[in-house]
């Protein structure tokens, strides 16, 4: 539950300029999760999410701009791992399939890899589909993905 409440974190903060904890927990129960805010502070410390500025120039809550953030981050890692139900490759195209309604925060984790033999990820509801450089990069970033399942 908690990983699942940690990659819905991850796609909230993708999808709406969420400022406080207050909208955070507001989401996550509108989303079916029962929180509290002690929970929802643990879990924006775990994740080691930061405030970075809007165009409007107010704050939000956003994933770290590290680029080591997901190797890094234990908790993340987990909750992303977590959420993959499968992962395939095809010439230059990785293809993940997720639980309903993860799929975002996956692909929200795998882009903060920062991996460059990625040229860009498109995610839906249960599905992302990443396209790579060549064959040879679709092969190590799969490793990598089932690398990350095995961990947790």
């Amino acid at each position: 539950m908690k990983s699942e409440r940690q990659a819905r974190i991850l796609e909230l903060i993708t999808k709406f300029e969420i400022e406080t904890q207050d909208d955070m927990m507001n989401r996550l129960r509108e989303e079916g999760f029962a929180v509290t805010q002690a929970t929802v502070s643990r879990d924006l410390r775990e994740l080691q999410l930061t405030k970075s500025l809007t165009a409007r120039g107010t704050y939000r809550y956003s994933v770290s701009a590290s680029k080591n953030h997901i190797r890094n981050n234990a908790k993340l890692s987990s909750a992303m791992a977590d959420s993959i139900t499968g992962v395939e490759y095809s010439l230059n195209n990785v293809v993940i399939k997720t639980y309903p309604g993860m799929a975002q925060a996956v692909a929200s984790g795998i882009d903060a890899m920062n991996m460059h033999d990625i040229l860009g990820s498109v995610a839906g509801d249960d599905t992302i589909i990443i396209i790579t450089k060549n064959t040879e990069s679709s092969e190590q970033i799969r490793s990598r993905i089932l690398e990350i399942m095995k961990s947790f």
